[in-house]
Order: C-alpha cells, then sequence, then structure tokens
C-alpha cells in the first residue's frame, strides 16, 4: 500500500474515531433484533401484506424467506431512470424463483440536472439530496424488509440514496444501475455548437437538434458527470455488481444483470448466506478507494461534496486535505468527455473498471482487503460480464487498457496527478478540476470582475463587455445562499472567450457541472458569501492570482484593508420563493458548508439549530 494513501486512511479512522464507534453502536443494536417483521403486530403485519399474493403473504407470515425492499428514483422523464419503470416486476419474479420476496417500499425524487441548468429549479438540486435520504428512511422505516436494492443513477440520487442505506446501516444493500444510452453526436461537437450558440452563430433550433442528437434515448448521458461518477463510486466501494454500471440499457446483458443483483442480495441477508450489512461493510478504506477511483477517473468535482456528506452518514469524516493528498499521488488513468473527447462506452470497450481498477491495485494505490457485494477484496472485481448461452459469466477482466487513448497505465499516465486539487488563500479554501485544464491555464493573475449571479454575467458578455483577461467571481451562490446550483451556464460564454485567446478563470462559492473542466474554476470557496467570507467584500478592479500547480487563490490587496470593507450584499429575495424555493427555507438556513458535505444532518446527535 502506498504510504501517503495509508497514512492518509489512518487518519480518517483517528479523526472518525467517536463518530464511527456512535455509528456502529447503533446499528449492531439494529441488527441485534434479527428479521425485523418479527416484531411486528399482528395488524402492523396484515398491513404490510394486504397488497400481496397468497404465496407471499404465507411467505412473509411464517419469517423464514427473506423479503427484500426496493427504493425506486424511477420517474420516465430522466432518461437514466426511465428503464427502472421495469425493474420492481422483473426483481420480484426473480426473487420469487429464489422463494423469496420483494417490495417497493418507497419512491423517492429524482431531478434532472440537465433539465434544471441555468433554470430557477436548479436551485432545489442540491437539497434533492438530503430529501432523498429522507425519503429513503421513510420507505425503509416500515421495518419489514432483510436487505434493500436501491434504484438510481444519476447526480443528487445515489448519493441521497447511499445516506438513507446508512441510516439503516443494518440491512444488506446492493445498488442496480441502469446502463447508458448509446453513443450519439460526439461530444466535442456538441460542445462546439454550444459555444457557437452562445456567439449568435447558429439558431437556437439548431442548437437543439444537436442536443437532441446527443441526449436521444433511455439510458445515463454519454459523458463521465457526476452520474457516471456516481457509477464509479459505488464500484470502487464494493457497492454494485462489478464492472456492471456501463452495460448499456435495455439489452439482454442488462436484465440479466438486474436479476444477478437481486439474487445477490440474498446472499447477503441473514437467512441465506453470509450477513453483510451496508454499515459494517463500508468503512474508512472504501471511501478512500472511492476518493481514489475519483482522481484517477477525473470524475465529477460535485463529489467533494458528496463524498463528504457521505461518509459523515455512516460516522466517517473526511475533509479536503484528504482528497488534495490523495490526489497528489495518484496518476490519471481516463479521458474521457469533458477531458477528452471519449464517452462511457468507449470506456467500457476499453476495459472499463476493471483495467482501472487493476492498475491501481497494482501500483499500491487502493485498499484490496475491503468486503464488497461479491466478497472480501477488489481483487474479485477485476472481472467481465457477459452471456454465454443465454446464461450470466463473469470471466476475467481486462488488466491492461485495450484503447491506451481512453484509459491509460499507471506506469505511463495521462498525467502523475489526479483531477482535482484543492485550493488555499485569503479568500478561503475551494476546490478546482484540474483534468481537462491545459498547462497555460494553470497560473492566471487578473483583474476581478463580480458578479451576483450568473446570469448577469451572460448579459455582460452578450454586450461585449468582457473580451479581455479577467477572473469571475460568482458569488452568492453557496448553499446558505440560493441552495448552490450548478453554474453550468457560465462555460459557453467563457470558453468563447479562452478560444479568443483571453485569460479567463472562476472564482465561486457555487458549484460546477460535472461536464465542466475547461476553464479554471474555483469553486465550493468557503467561507461563502452568504457566512460573510471574503467573496462578500471583493470589489471589481481587484487583482486575483490563481496559482493551480501551487494550490493558491489569492486576493492580492492589502489585508487592513480588507477588514476594513463592509460585506456587499446581494438581494436574494427572488431566490426565496417560485419553484417550491420556499419549502426548502428551513433548509438554507440549518445546512452546512460545502467542505462539511452541504448537509443538514449527521449521525452523532448533535443537530444544527
Amino acid at each position: 500500500m502506498h504510504d501517503v494513501i495509508q497514512r492518509v486512511t489512518d487518519q480518517i479512522r483517528e479523526r472518525s474515531r467517536e463518530s464511527r464507534s456512535i455509528y456502529l453502536q447503533r446499528i449492531r443494536a439494529a441488527a441485534a433484533h434479527g428479521v425485523n417483521r418479527q416484531k411486528l403486530g399482528c395488524s402492523n403485519l396484515a398491513h404490510a401484506m394486504a397488497p400481496m399474493c397468497d404465496a407471499d403473504k404465507d411467505s412473509l407470515s411464517h419469517m423464514v424467506q427473506p423479503n427484500i425492499a426496493i427504493i425506486t428514483a424511477y420517474n420516465d422523464m430522466l432518461s437514466a431512470h426511465e428503464p427502472y419503470k421495469l425493474y420492481p416486476a422483473l426483481i420480484k419474479r426473480t426473487l420469487a424463483d429464489e422463494g423469496a420476496t420483494a417490495q417497493v417500499a418507497g419512491g423517492v425524487p429524482a431531478m434532472c440536472d440537465g433539465v434544471t441548468q441555468s433554470q430557477p429549479g436548479m436551485e432545489l438540486s442540491l437539497f434533492s439530496r438530503d430529501t432523498i435520504a429522507m425519503g429513503t428512511a421513510i420507505g425503509l422505516s416500515h421495518n419489514v424488509y432483510d436487505g434493500a436494492l436501491y434504484l438510481g443513477v444519476c447526480d443528487k440520487i445515489v448519493p441521497g440514496l447511499l445516506i438513507g442505506a446508512l441510516a439503516f446501516g443494518h440491512l444488506p444493500s446492493l445498488f442496480v444501475p441502469a446502463g447508458p444510452m448509446p453513443s450519439g453526436i460526439s461530444n466535442g461537437e456538441k460542445a462546439k455548437i454550444r459555444q457557437e450558440y452562445a456567439q449568435g452563430k447558429v439558431s437556437k433550433e439548431a442548437l437543439l437538434k444537436v442536443e437532441a442528437a446527443s441526449y436521444h434515448s433511455s439510458g445515463t448521458c454519454t459523458f463521465y458527470g457526476t452520474a457516471n461518477s456516481n457509477q464509479m463510486l459505488l464500484e470502487m466501494m464494493g457497492l454494485q455488481l462489478p464492472n456492471s454500471s456501463f452495460v448499456n440499457t435495455n439489452t439482454p446483458l442488462r436484465e440479466v444483470l438486474t436479476q444477478h443483483a437481486a439474487k445477490t442480495i440474498l446472499t447477503m441477508t441473514q437467512s441465506r448466506g453470509e450477513y453483510k450489512p451496508i454499515g459494517l461493510m463500508i468503512d474508512e478504506r472504501s471511501f478512500v478507494n472511492a476518493i481514489i477511483g475519483l482522481m484517477a477517473t477525473g470524475g465529477s468535482t460535485n463529489h467533494t461534496i458528496h463524498l463528504i456528506a457521505m461518509a459523515k452518514a455512516a460516522g466517517i469524516i473526511l475533509n479536503w486535505d484528504d482528497f488534495d493528498a490523495i490526489s497528489k499521488v495518484t496518476p490519471l488513468l481516463c479521458r474521457m468527455y469533458p477531458n477528452g473527447q471519449a464517452d462511457v462506452n468507449h470506456f467500457r470497450e476499453a476495459g472499463g473498471m476493471s483495467a482501472v481498477i487493476s492498475q491501481l491495485l497494482d501500483a499500491g494505490l487502493i485498499h484490496n482487503d475491503v468486503e464488497t457485494v461479491v466478497g472480501k477484496g477488489m481483487e474479485r472485481t477485476i472481472v467481465e460480464p457477459s452471456l454465454s448461452g443465454g446464461s450470466l459469466t463473469f470471466g476475467a477482466g481486462a488488466r491492461t487498457s485495450r484503447n491506451l487513448e481512453v484509459i491509460s497505465t499507471a506506469r505511463e499516465p495521462f498525467s502523475p496527478e489526479g483531477g482535482v486539487k484543492l485550493l488555499e488563500g485569503n479568500i478561503g479554501r475551494g476546490v478546482i478540476k484540474t483534468s481537462a485544464l491545459k498547462q497555460n491555464h494553470l497560473l492566471i493573475e487578473a483583474e476581478a470582475i463580480v458578479f451576483d449571479s450568473q446570469e448577469a454575467l451572460q448579459r455582460a458578455f452578450k454586450q461585449g463587455e468582457l473580451d479581455r483577461d479577467f477572473i469571475a467571481v460568482v458569488r452568492y451562490q453557496g448553499p446558505k445562499a440560493n441552495g448552490m446550483p450548478e453554474l453550468h451556464g457560465l462555460m459557453p460564454p467563457l470558453g468563447v472567450l479562452q478560444d479568443r485567446g483571453f485569460k479567463v478563470a472562476i472564482v465561486t462559492d457555487g458549484r460546477m457541472s460535472g461536464a465542466s473542466g475547461k476553464v479554471p474554476s474555483a469553486i465550493h470557496v468557503v467561507p461563502e458569501a452568504a457566512e460573510g467570507g471574503i467573496l462578500s467584500k471583493i470589489i471589481t478592479g481587484d487583482r486575483i492570482r490563481l496559482d493551480v500547480e501551487r494550490g493558491e487563490m489569492t486576493l492580492l490587496a492589502d489585508g487592513g484593508e480588507i477588514d476594513q470593507r463592509e460585506p456587499q450584499k446581494a438581494d436574494l429575495i427572488d431566490n426565496r420563493h417560485g419553484f417550491g424555493r420556499e419549502l426548502f427555507a428551513a433548509i438554507r438556513r440549518s445546512v452546512g458548508n460545502a467542505e462539511e458535505g452541504a448537509a443538514i444532518f449527521d449521525i452523532t446527535g448533535k443537530e444544527r439549530g
């Protein structure tokens, strides 16, 4: 094991000693109850069984066979989640053949960031994660289940489901993907047309035609954003069938993998095999492996928030120093859009997660001795699922890439360091995605232009006011201000300016899309402007220096002068109502900062407010 990885793991374990102990005590107490429905009264159990067929009622009432919860994020507006409409029936049939039962325990909301980008609804996006966690808990609270299957793919859905699952850490848990759509128009062509539209060179009709050729069917979007980073993380944490995430939706192999997932959860229950509750299965090493996977694949910066929140739900305390230390020793192994032109279908063809995990194991960069849904050891996950005579087989997986332009080797990586870096300075702390940045964009010193919304920057661009070197300070975009929406709408205009030869960058307390990366973006800055952070005191004309290689983010002004400045308040009244935003006022008041996971709860009992 690499000494830095081991040291970071030990530091996390020591930092988390008290909170992890509290968590483990709680789930062991819950597990000691045995089959939960044995504790129910007859009326309670009758309610739980009422809609089931006689055979299933007989199975549940005898308390012997497992009953599996299905928590689903199905809706038919998200392309990634539309395939889930068929999963509950398929899972129930599969489990019935095994003498077990399943019930849809609950549905959770699943919003599409692609639909809400740059729209008011995006201000609910981050908060939907913790709402999903609470919805998961409500579904499982009926207390009649021996294990749970989770149906979710996209940005906030998987983190929310995992937080909810960890709250019921005594239950065995397995995540079931839906798979990506087939490749459409190239990501490079899509980005080109977006920039041309931002300049007024193509019509809205032309842009829509291109977008529809990219997002064209059921299945996950094929670029390597947050949704597909979720799938990578689940495999790195051993919570999903190995090398199964990127098998296309609505294919025979996808269907058989779903059936196999249902059978696998049975082997993890108390009555059918080796009891494997998620709260004991996942530990500090699992989260370290997830961070390493994030860095090695150039994954979404959103996970510098979500992983912290997910770990906290298991009593494990992560911070950005952990991410930074791991990134410095983790080679960048993947080139997928926005870090290259390949998509996740090309990634799977090149060897997928098997090739990545194999390279990381050989380099001593991930913990092998962790539990997974298919047994102990990450070595077990280096497999390739396929159909042989209609039956599922897991053959030997690729140990080296089948396409070195998509997946490299640990000895000859695309970069010696991972895809995300910590920035610190008198402005505060933030993170930056480096995997898509060119060398000449790693250092910029320029005047600040301050905006209190992404719409204000877009207006300035359209009016021709931004044709120069500058650093855009886009503030009052943090969780306490307006729910921390993604600011993906900034990318086309700033990309145009960058292509014109100007040096541009962003400093913001907001988030960027998992599809972003071309423009240097210091994001998730804490303290946020709404908390009185230095961001609230920066004025247009101040000089800022971003030195990515040195990890520095500095306002070049006298410290005494900055202290004397009054924070510049933003008018956020329009961010407080409409599109359901008024319903989330309590969350805005109680939410933690980005480095705390922008979460509203933890497991220690020390609730905010």
